[in-house]
């Protein structure tokens, strides 16, 4: 592969790299502090982390690279989420350059220079160049193209050379740290008994409980004490990672009506008439279609599912439709059909006019060739030498591909030809000499003329939607939201816990511009602005702001009041309970109305009760108490409980001791990597103005 071609090819991905890598290593939470006031920050400044500031024109571009890496990956076209996650990627890249290299220096990680040459072409390289420099053949390194690359003096390549270098650097220093970090772990023998114990360890026990639902809400007067009560024992459950937002809004639909239904169907209606009598199939598709179906030969399963078979089973020459399959009307019609291979495999030689003289000198050339090859010259040779395509060194071979993987002209010469051909064929490219090597498969293909018309709003009706919305808005701005909504007769949504960066939120297409307003806004504000969704304009209210750190007990009153009313009907059953006495389990039962329970083989590790639920406290209370005797009340998550254990059943004696614990240690290992990036984090000082940005 040319030295160019490999620039181009690879380039993205070693800049990716430097965004990744750190992120997948170490397990990288959300657990970032959101900087307010934003605007106090400097115009250009996305973040800081130690005092290190993060720079928009730095940190776009590395944004910019996730985007088009996660398209890729997911195909389509970018949306909010992809953004979203573009993002935090490129944030928590930041933050693992800066806390990782400081955590290198104090703890005098370095990579020397003779380890750094090593790395890169020693009898053990390193994964990133093996990642990089492997011929995808012969499953190789393929060290004289490194050699090439580290070597070359053009500008470019020296530039990727000192990246990749860098990279392969802080790869081999983040391994370090890992190791440091995983051989501090270990597991005694003790820890690994009682990990097998509460694996292994059989409980079996009856018991009888009372639930929360048998005592009405109504019935139930909460106190203050009571809400402090529950907020002083539960304290480590209302910590704030980072600063969210709750906002309630209305939405003014902007979907098509019956008459706006009616309209796209009449025109629908005449397409399909003027299709009938067109003299160009193709270009009336192209010029009427709101979705553009290549002019070209598809396989079954290429359309929307529910005209796919119906379509499939037509002769040439017919007509589908109108007809209405999800949110559009369909015309097509059945240019052609015929059998043809479901995947080919081809080489070419792909000529540059422009280095040729011209267009007509490329297609001479590639006669020539076409000649040369027909009376046994080598394909391959020939690639090397005339190609300008990045496959001449494989010999111009491009493997097996189906429909849908090259440029229309390509795919219709190599799927439409024969084993042997050799086709000269223009696409926008240049000028290609394909040889078909192979053809796999055979199934049946259609050539469709299709148009496609979505059923929208009309103009009247955005318009319409608008003007409510813009009515409510003028109408709400010192009035209370919620009972204007109601005036109305509007439906209002809340998005809960919103934090700054996040690309989504509940009921809302693309919500950013209005997240961004939010967090501009303070509590009790109604957002300035009409917000334009998928399908509606959105209006919308701030009700709340939850700083990051341990929320005070006003900020999760609303939020617990259920679990403290299940606190004050407990104090209710466990009296209940000790009315009844100290009697035998049946005999409690029996005094409260209720029957007595038996469970078999519970475990430790998995603390659910069949047909009930997952009942952590009794579980632990069933494992701590003696067989034979009634326990005291216990509070659960449905209810209280009082129990009986029959017994235990004990597991054999652990067979292999090294093996546990190793399994053990594995996790273990896995786990303090995260937490020792997130120590880092909660020990640094991070400003992060990216809402301001994003």
């Amino acid at each position: 592969m040319g030295l160019m071609t490999f620039l181009r090819n690879r380039a993205g991905y070693i800049l990716v790299f430097a965004i990744g890598f750190a992120i997948v290593a170490f397990l990288v939470g959300d657990a970032i502090n959101v900087g307010k006031p934003f605007w106090a920050a400097n115009q250009k400044t996305v973040g800081s982390v130690d005092g290190n500031d993060i720079s928009i024109d730095d940190f776009g571009p590395k944004v910019e690279q996730g985007l088009n890496q996660f398209k890729q990956q997911y195909g389509g076209s970018a949306n909010a989420q992809m953004q979203a996650m573009a993002v935090d990627q490129a944030w928590n890249a930041e933050l693992a350059n800066v806390l990782l290299n400081k955590e290198y220096e104090r703890l005098g990680l370095t990579v020397s220079e003779d380890e750094l040459v090593d790395l890169l072409v020693g009898q053990n390289p390193s994964p990133l160049i093996k990642q990089y420099f492997t011929n995808p053949q012969t499953g190789q390194l393929d060290r004289m193209q490194l050699n090439s690359f580290l070597k070359s003096k053009e500008p470019q390549a020296q530039s990727q050379s000192a990246m990749l270098q860098t990279e392969v650097k802080n790869q081999t220093l983040q391994q370090k740290y890992s190791n440091l970090i995983r051989n501090s772990v270990y597991v005694t023998s003790l820890e690994a008994t009682d990990e097998y114990t509460n694996r292994n360890k059989l409980a079996n026990f009856k018991y009888v409980n009372l639930d929360y639902t048998s005592i009405s809400d109504a019935s139930v007067k909460l106190t203050d004490a009571d809400y402090s009560e529950y907020y002083d024992q539960n304290k480590a459950r209302f910590n704030n990672p980072s600063e969210t937002r709750t906002f309630e809004y209305v939405a003014f639909s902007i979907k098509p009506t019956k008459a706006d239904s009616a309209a796209v169907k009449a025109q629908i209606e005449k397409i399909a008439a003027d299709f009938k009598v067109a003299a160009n199939d193709s270009l009336f598709a192209a010029i009427n279609s709101d979705v553009k179906v290549p002019y070209t030969y598809l396989p079954k399963g290429k359309l929307d599912p529910a005209i796919d078979s119906a379509v499939f089973s037509l002769p040439a020459g017919s007509f589908y439709g109108p007809a209405l399959s999800g949110n559009s009307y369909k015309v097509i019609k059945v240019v052609s059909s015929r059998f043809s291979p479901d995947s080919v495999k081809a080489s070419h030689i792909l000529i540059d006019p422009a280095k040729v003289g011209g267009e007509e000198n490329a297609v001479k050339l590639a006669d020539s060739l076409k000649g040369l090859v027909s009376k046994g010259g080598s394909f391959a040779e020939l690639a090397k030498t005339y190609s300008v395509d990045g496959s001449k060194d494989k010999g111009g071979e491009l493997g097996t591909f189906a429909r849908g993987a090259m440029v229309p002209e390509f795919e219709n010469a190599a799927f439409d030809g024969s084993t042997g051909d050799l086709k000269v064929v223009k696409s926008q490219f240049g000028i290609h000499l394909i040889k078909i090597e192979k053809q796999i498969g055979s199934s049946k293909v259609a050539k469709l003329a299709y148009v496609e018309k979505s059923l929208a709003a009309s103009s009247k009706t955005q318009a319409a939607a608008y003007k409510a919305a813009s009515n409510f808005l003028a109408d709400v701005k010192g009035n209370d939201f919620a009972k204007l909504a109601e005036k109305d007769k509007l439906k209002v949504s809340v998005a809960d816990k919103i934090t700054a960066t996040q690309g989504f939120a509940p009921g809302l297409d693309n919500p950013r511009k209005l997240i961004q307003a939010a967090y501009a806004a303070d509590k009790g504000d109604v957002l300035p602005e009409i917000y334009t969704m998928g399908d509606g304009y959105v209006v919308a209210h701030l009700t709340d702001v939850k700083p990051k750190g341990t929320l005070p007990l006003e900020a999760v009153k609303k939020e617990i009041q259920p679990m403290v009313l299940n606190a004050a009907k407990a104090k209710l059953l466990k009296a209940k309970f000790e009315s009844a006495g100290k009697g035998s389990l049946a005999q409690i039962a029996s005094k409260v109305g209720r029957t007595v329970m038996p469970v078999q083989n519970i475990v430790f590790a998995n603390p659910i009760i069949p047909g009930v639920a997952q009942e952590n406290t009794l579980v632990g209370s069933v494992f701590g108490s003696q067989p034979g005797k009634v326990s005291t009340p216990v509070n659960g998550e449905r209810g209280v409980y009082v129990f009986t254990v029959d017994g235990f059943s004990n597991p054999a004696p652990i067979a292999n001791m090294f093996k546990q614990k190793e399994t053990m240690m594995l996790n273990l290992g896995q786990r303090s990597l995260g937490a020792a990036f997130q120590a880092l984090q909660d020990n640094a000082k991070i400003k992060d103005n990216r809402v301001k940005f994003y």
